[in-house]
């Protein structure tokens, strides 16, 4: 198989990668709270080929000398884009929208037989009954995962409330039957400062990599949210940051690039197909 063969159906393949992440963005588009990704390409390793047999024919030559012969590209990185998405009003007491960036709700979900501590962005939560207390209720998202409190703690409310208020530093107040209003937790909130370290683990959830093994410490990678470092607020939902138009501009030059390197290798194919005829 010669060069242009080779690099095309490299670059094929990495193309597709791009377009299943395009996809992935485009199926997400009103999933709440989700956050696009975007593939960055990086071109593979390249060759240096010296075909100046005589270099006293260069003089003044302004190019650069011999032939750089590439192997194609692939996907360096998948980015997390972290653009705020745009605000939707539910007039739901149960909807929490995170107005900063780089802020997530701190979750707890079940992986077999452990617990592990996830973050999400997605603020509809909902409420369940509480089997180790019956007179308390837990808040839990649309995938049954808890909701977790400033000192990592499931949040349970009084079952015997009104209605639920909200203030933008993340305090939960709950009015109960009686007309009492009493304060119900603070709500788990955390910085991550590196988003490229968050795997995503479907159900619109994440964890953080193995920071330890990556030689970085927990101060450098996330900061517990207190106090008005918050900013939340009740009765909305975030969007997704997916732009329709974008994305579709994106499909279509994907689709382009993918087209133009098949087209490549037919053409290498013919070439080496006249290349044999001559030859016989």
């Amino acid at each position: 198989m010669n060069r242009s063969m080779i690099s095309a159906s490299v670059t094929m393949n990495q193309i597709q990668k791009q377009l299943d992440t395009i996809s992935h963005n485009l199926a997400n588009s009103q999933t709440t709270g989700f956050k696009r990704r975007e593939a960055n390409f990086h071109d593979l390793l390249s060759q240096q080929l010296q075909n100046q047999s005589r270099p006293q024919d260069e003089i003044g030559r302004l190019t650069p000398m011999g032939l750089s012969v590439g192997a194609g590209a692939k996907v360096a990185q998948t980015t997390l884009r972290m653009e705020q998405g745009a605000l939707q009003n539910t007039d739901r007491e149960l909807d929490f929208a995170i107005l900063e960036k780089h802020h997530f709700f701190r979750i707890e979900a079940e992986n077999g037989l452990e617990t592990v501590e996830r973050l999400t962005r997605a603020g509809n939560f909902y409420l369940t009954a509480n089997p180790d207390n019956l007179d308390t209720l837990t808040l839990v998202t649309a995938n049954g995962d808890f909701l977790l409190d400033n000192e990592g703690n499931r949040l349970t409310i009084p079952a015997n409330f009104d209605s639920f208020q909200l203030h933008s530093n993340g305090q939960l107040l709950a009015t109960l039957n009686d007309g009492t209003v009493e304060e119900v937790a603070q709500l788990g909130l955390r910085q991550i400062l590196n988003p490229q370290l968050l795997n995503s683990v479907g159900e619109n959830a994440f964890e953080l990599q193995d920071i330890e093994a990556l030689g970085y410490a927990e101060a450098d990678v996330f900061v517990d949210v207190v106090g008005n470092e918050a900013n939340l607020m009740q009765n909305a939902l975030e969007q997704s940051n997916v732009d329709m138009s974008k994305e579709m501009n994106n499909l279509i030059i994907a689709q382009r690039h993918y087209q133009f390197n098949s087209t490549a290798i037919s053409m290498a194919d013919q070439m080496s197909g006249l290349v044999n005829g001559i030859r016989g």
